[in-house]
C-alpha cells in the first residue's frame, strides 16, 4: 500500500482502462476516464474546503457515480469515512456515536452538498488511525438484535487485498453502500477494470430488467431477496441467460430456497459468501451449488472452532468498537458468535448462538424449522423464534406470511402435520401466527424477533 496515496493502485487501473465502462447508473454509462477526473475534482474540493486529514466525514448516498468518486477522494485525503444510506434510522444518534465533523450528501440527481457539524475530540481508535497516517472506515451493524455497534477500521488494511489482480465480472452492486459487503464488491470490480452496475430500486422486477439490459454476469444478493425473486416468478419475463454466478450471504440461506434456485438456474454457479463488518469478507468456496458447506479463509485469515463457535483471526480486523466492549480474545481471535459444524476443510454455519431456542434443555436452531416450513406450498416467508414458557423455558413460535389466501385454521393444521412428520416433537411449533406482515427490512434481510 502506497502510504502517500492509498488509492494509487486504483488510479493506475483508471488510467489503463480509461476508455472502458466503469459504472452504469440510471441506464447511463460512465468511463474510467470520467471516474478518474471526478476523483481528482473531489480531491481538489476537499483541499479547497480545508477539510483536515482524519476528519470524520459522513458520506450519505448509494453506489452512484458521484458517491463512488467522492468516497475514493476521501480515502486519498485520509479521512475517517462513515458511509450511510438515505434510509438509515436514528441518523442523529449514529452521527453522535461516530463523532462526525462533516456530512457530504449525494442527492437523487447525483449532486453533492457539504454540511459542517463541528470538531470532535478524537478517541483512541481515531488517534491510532491518525498515527498510522491512514484513512479510516466506520461501519455500523444493522442493530436488528439491539443497539447498532460502531466498528472502526484502518481502511488501508481492508484495501490491501484488492492489489491482487482477479477476474471481474459484469456485476450488480446489489448490497448496501454502508456495509462492507457492498463496498467489497465495488472495490473488487474497480480494481480489476470491471463494470459496476448500480441501482437504488432493489425489486425483483427491476433487478431482472437490469440483468437483461446490461448482460450482468454476477448477482450478489441476500437469501431474502432471492426468495422474493422466486416467489415473484417475474424472472420468466426476462432473459437472464447472461448470469454465470449468484452469490449469497449476510444471513442464513434455507436449503429449500437454495434447491429451488439450483433448479431454476441449473447453469449458474451458486456461491455462499461469509463476511462480518468487524473483519471484512473472507474468500469462500461452496462444496457444491446446492450445498451449504463452505470452505472459508484465504490470505490473512485463520479460523478455529471453540465450543462449537467460530473464531477468526484476520489481518483486516477492525481496531475496535466505539460503543461496545472488545469481542476479541486476548490473543486476537474475533468471537463471531456463529455456531458451526466442521467436516474436513468445510464449515456449515448453523446460526447465531444468540438466536438458539432452549426448549426444556434441548437446543433448537430456528433455521432448521424455517426450512421445513418453507418446503410447504403457499408459504411466502417464515420466521421461527422462542417465546417464554414457565414449564419448558421457551416454546417454538412460527410466524408465517402466505403467498395466497387460505383458511388460517386449515393452514395451521397442515403446518403442524408437516412438521410432525419431519421434526422431533420438541421442534414442532406450539404457536403459529399467520399474517400479511413482511418479515424483512430495507436491507432485504430477515428482521428477526
Amino acid at each position: 500500500m502506497d502510504n502517500q496515496n492509498p488509492i494509487g493502485f486504483l488510479e493506475k487501473v483508471f488510467i489503463e482502462e480509461a476508455s472502458k465502462e466503469a459504472i452504469i447508473w440510471n441506464d447511463q454509462k460512465f468511463t474510467y476516464q470520467w471516474l478518474n477526473e471526478r476523483v481528482q475534482f473531489f480531491k481538489a474540493l476537499l483541499i479547497e474546503k480545508n477539510l483536515p486529514k482524519t476528519s470524520v466525514v459522513v458520506l450519505k448516498g448509494d453506489f452512484t457515480p458521484e458517491s463512488i468518486a467522492l468516497m475514493l477522494a476521501l480515502i486519498s485525503h485520509k479521512c475517517i469515512i462513515v458511509p450511510l444510506t438515505k434510509s438509515v434510522k436514528n441518523e442523529e444518534k449514529l452521527l453522535t456515536i461516530a463523532g462526525v465533523e462533516y456530512v457530504f450528501t449525494i442527492d437523487e440527481n447525483d449532486s453533492h452538498s457539504l454540511k459542517t457539524i463541528g470538531t470532535c475530540e478524537k478517541n483512541d481508535l481515531y488517534r491510532e488511525i491518525e498515527n498510522r497516517d491512514h484513512p479510516g472506515l466506520v461501519l455500523f451493524s444493522s442493530g436488528t438484535s439491539g443497539e447498532p455497534k460502531c466498528a472502526v477500521h484502518d481502511f488501508s488494511k481492508l484495501l490491501a487485498k484488492f492489489h491482487e489482480k482477479r477476474k471481474a465480472l459484469r456485476t450488480l452492486n446489489f448490497l448496501m453502500f454502508d456495509h462492507w459487503g457492498g463496498l467489497n464488491t465495488m472495490f473488487h470490480i474497480l480494481s480489476n477494470g470491471g463494470v459496476v452496475i448500480s441501482t437504488h430500486v432493489r425489486t425483483p422486477e427491476n433487478i431482472c430488467r437490469l440483468i437483461e439490459k446490461n448482460k450482468i454476469e454476477l448477482l450478489p444478493a441476500s437469501p431474502t431477496f432471492l426468495n422474493l425473486l422466486l416467489l415473484s416468478e417475474i424472472y420468466a419475463k426476462f432473459d437472464l441467460s447472461s448470469l454465470t454466478m449468484i452469490s449469497y450471504g449476510t444471513e442464513p440461506m434455507l436449503p429449500s430456497t437454495l434447491q429451488k434456485l439450483k433448479n431454476l438456474f441449473p447453469n449458474v454457479r451458486l456461491l455462499q459468501t461469509y463476511g462480518l463488518i468487524e473483519l471484512g469478507v473472507l474468500k469462500s468456496k461452496s462444496k457444491s451449488d446446492d450445498s451449504l458447506w463452505v470452505k472459508l479463509g484465504g490470505d490473512g485469515y485463520q479460523l478455529r472452532v471453540v465450543d462449537g463457535l467460530l473464531e477468526i483471526k484476520a489481518e483486516s480486523a477492525m481496531l475496535g468498537y466505539l460503543n461496545a466492549d472488545s469481542p476479541f480474545t486476548e490473543d486476537g481471535w474475533f468471537k463471531t458468535g456463529d455456531s458451526v459444524l466442521v467436516e474436513g476443510e468445510y464449515f456449515k454455519i448453523l446460526g447465531r448462538k444468540s438466536e438458539l431456542i432452549n426448549v426444556g434443555g434441548e437446543k433448537v436452531y430456528p433455521t432448521e424449522i424455517e426450512n421445513v416450513i418453507n418446503e410447504m406450498d403457499n408459504v411466502a416467508e417464515v420466521m421461527v423464534y422462542g417465546e417464554r414458557n414457565p414449564i419448558t423455558g421457551k416454546i417454538i413460535v412460527a410466524k408465517v406470511r402466505l403467498s395466497a389466501e387460505e383458511d388460517k385454521k386449515q393452514f395451521i393444521a397442515r403446518l403442524k402435520e408437516h412438521c410432525k412428520a419431519r421434526l422431533e416433537s420438541f421442534k414442532v411449533p406450539v404457536k403459529v401466527l399467520v399474517d400479511n406482515e413482511i418479515q424483512y427490512g430495507d436491507r432485504l434481510k430477515k428482521t428477526r424477533v
